[in-house]
C-alpha cells in the first residue's frame, strides 16, 4: 500500500508535471521517471502469468498504487503524454471497472493521448473494443451506463467499422437485458419495456450496417417479433383499429 505521505508526493508531481506555469524541481521530474521503472517491473510481473483471469487478479491489487498519480495528472490537465496513465487506463478496463476508467478515458479522447506501444491500436479503439469485449461476456445491463458514456466518448474517433459495430452489439444486448428480455420464457414486454427493445433494436441494427459479420440478425428478427406482438403494441392496433374515426 501506499503511504499518505507518497501517495501526496506522487499526486502533488504528478499534477505539476508538464504544466509550465507550476515549479518543477528535480524531485518532480524524476518521480514520472520511477513511476516508470515501477510500471515494467509491474509488467513484467503480469508477464509471468499466463491465466488471463489471474493477470486480471494482479492488476486488480496493483491498480491502487497508480491511484495518486493518475489523481495528480486529472487534476493537473497538462495533456501531457503519460505512458503510466494510459498503461492504468487500460488495466481499469481490463478488469472489467468500465464505470471507473470513464474519467480517464474522457481526459484520454480530449488531450489525444496515445497508448504504450505494445498495444499496437489508437486510444479510441482499445477503448471501445475492450469494453464491448467486457460487456459482451455476460451480456447484461451491469455495464449499460458505461457503454452509452463510451460511445459518446468515440464517437468522432476513427476505428475500424467491426469495433464499433461491437460497441453498438453490446449497447444492444444491454439495454435488452434492461428491457427484461429473458431467453426462452414468456416474455411480454409492456410498454415501457417495449420501448427498450426498440432502442435495442437500434443498436443491433447499426452494429449489423457497420459489418454484415456482426451476429446481431437473427437478434433483431427476434426482438422484431416481440415489439409487434408485445401486449401495448398489440393494444395500441386493437384501440386504432375499434375507433370510427381512425
Amino acid at each position: 500500500m501506499v503511504s499518505p505521505a507518497k501517495a501526496h508526493f506522487l499526486r502533488q508531481s504528478a499534477a505539476a508535471l508538464g504544466v509550465a506555469e507550476r515549479p518543477q524541481d528535480a524531485a518532480t521530474a524524476n518521480a514520472y521517471e520511477l513511476m516508470l521503472m515501477k510500471l515494467a517491473e509491474d509488467r513484467r510481473r503480469l508477464k509471468d502469468v499466463q491465466s488471463i483471469e489471474r493477470k486480471a487478479d494482479v492488476k486488480r491489487i496493483l491498480l491502487p498504487e497508480y491511484q495518486p498519480w493518475v489523481q495528480g495528472v486529472l487534476e493537473g490537465d497538462s495533456g501531457q503524454q503519460d505512458d503510466v496513465f494510459m498503461s492504468v487506463l487500460v488495466w481499469t478496463i481490463d478488469i472489467g471497472a468500465i464505470a471507473d476508467a470513464l474519467p480517464l478515458v474522457a481526459y484520454a479522447i480530449r488531450h489525444q493521448l496515445v497508448l504504450p506501444d505494445q498495444y499496437k491500436r489508437t486510444t479510441a479503439c482499445l477503448i471501445a473494443e475492450e469494453a464491448a469485449d467486457i460487456a459482451l461476456k455476460t451480456g447484461d445491463v451491469e455495464h449499460l451506463a458505461a457503454l452509452q458514456e463510451v460511445e459518446i466518448l468515440v464517437a468522432g474517433e476513427d476505428m475500424p467499422d467491426e469495433v464499433r459495430a461491437k460497441l453498438h452489439k453490446a449497447i444492444g444486448y444491454a439495454l435488452r437485458a434492461a428491457a427484461g428480455w429473458k431467453q426462452d420464457t414468456d416474455y411480454k414486454p409492456d410498454a415501457t419495456q417495449r420501448e427498450g427493445l426498440i432502442a435495442a433494436k437500434q443498436h443491433l441494427e447499426r452494429a449489423l450496417a457497420l459489418h454484415t459479420k456482426a451476429g446481431t440478425k437473427k437478434d433483431i428478427e427476434r426482438l422484431d417479433v416481440l415489439i409487434k406482438n408485445s401486449p401495448a403494441a398489440v393494444n395500441a392496433e386493437n384501440t386504432a383499429n375499434s375507433d370510427p374515426n381512425g
